[in-house]
């Protein structure tokens, strides 16, 4: 269910440990509709959780896959 964790490991990419979500694209639209483009980042917090082979680590889980209840935090 998760991936391979490894403390060593420093990943600064937008994604999601748990479901992968990562950023879109598209436009701010002014009033003039002049178009820009953007970025729309998902909603990462770092969460303490469990994993699978007993110990306890940290991970940016998206803010759906925690509400989902697709992992379970330390203790």
């Amino acid at each position: 269910m998760y991936p391979a964790f490894n403390r060593e490991t420093i990943i600064m990419a937008k994604r999601c440990d748990v479901c992968g979500k990562g950023p879109q694209f598209g436009n701010n639209v002014s009033h003039a509709n002049n178009k820009t483009r953007r970025r729309f980042n998902p909603n990462l917090q770092p969460v303490r959780v469990q994993l699978p082979s007993g110990g306890n680590g940290r991970m940016k889980v998206c803010t759906r896959c925690i509400k989902g209840g697709k992992i379970v935090k330390a203790a």
